[in-house]
């Protein structure tokens, strides 16, 4: 069985919750697939790290602080292009803060050392393909499925330059073509409540992208016949990107969100094992 967590900001700390939850039923996932803050959290799940000590971790490897470092050189880039000239690597935000805290929390850990497989998503950020790291340093694969184009700079892995897995595969059910059921958590992009300004249009129009992209891809993996039941936290209310506030309440939603659809699970998984016995 494998976990699939989609890019969701602080939410994606739900799954943690998911895992507790399964957990009870004697059920662990068998590997572990993430995209951007799916990724990060994933990473806790797949190296065994305790549900209290996991939402500890969250509160500094998920905070607002960490998108306030100016990257400044930049702003020539900004005010007098023809002067500076324009990097394709242009970013507004310093990632080094980020690297730290996921070296501290994390260490030299590699992908294929961790006690459950993970399997991180990320975008060329050349040609737009969907890249999934299954080798090689941890931290390096985390920083570079979070690097959200024009705020944090791409990350080389392997000679390729990478940002966030978020704009080629927001939910990357089809990594995990090779299990015999997925459970998949994710997140539609909250769109603005109002239009008025061109940023704001921007956004509408990015996140409109990425909700369809999330959905089409669902659908297809759906159509070449994977099994895969979708997991919806029923929150109710608004959570920000990085309330981290929020996080005992989402880790109580993950598992909510797991008995709802504990019975469907179950049976599956019977299914499964009666097709190999046979």
């Amino acid at each position: 069985m494998a976990l699939v967590l989609g890019s969701g900001g602080v939410r994606s700390i739900a799954a943690v919750g998911i895992v507790d939850r399964l957990a009870v039923e004697g059920i662990r996932p068998d590997l572990v697939v993430g995209c951007s803050s799916g990724a990060l959290f994933g990473a806790t799940i797949a190296m065994g790290m305790p549900a209290d000590k996991a939402l500890q971790a969250a509160t500094t490897l998920w905070s607002a602080e960490l998108t306030q470092q100016p990257r400044w050189r930049a702003y020539p880039q900004i005010v007098a292009p023809k002067l500076a000239g324009f990097d394709a690597d242009f970013a507004l935000r310093d990632n080094r803060l980020i690297a730290e805290r996921l070296d501290s929390a994390f260490g030299d850990l590699r992908l294929e050392d961790l006690r459950t497989p993970l399997r991180v998503a990320a975008t060329d950020a050349q040609s737009g393909e969907p890249v999934v790291l299954t080798k090689g340093p941890l931290t390096r694969a985390l920083l570079a499925s979070m690097a959200v184009p024009f705020i944090f700079p791409s990350v080389e892995v392997d000679g390729r330059r990478l940002v966030d897995g978020v704009i080629s595969d927001p939910l990357p059910v089809g990594a995990a073509q090779d299990a015999d059921l997925v459970i998949a958590l994710g997140f539609d992009g909250a769109m603005p409540r109002r239009v008025d300004r061109a940023s704001r249009l921007a956004a509408q129009a990015t996140t409109s992208l990425i909700n369809n992209l999330m959905h089409a891809r669902l659908a297809a993996a759906r159509a070449r016949g994977q099994r895969i039941v979708s997991l919806e936290l029923g929150l109710e209310r608004k959570v920000g990107l990085w309330e981290t506030a929020a996080l005992p309440y989402l880790f109580e939603a993950g598992r909510r969100a797991a008995a709802l659809q504990l019975p469907r699970i179950l049976h599956l998984l019977h299914d499964t094992a009666q097709a190999r016995a046979a």
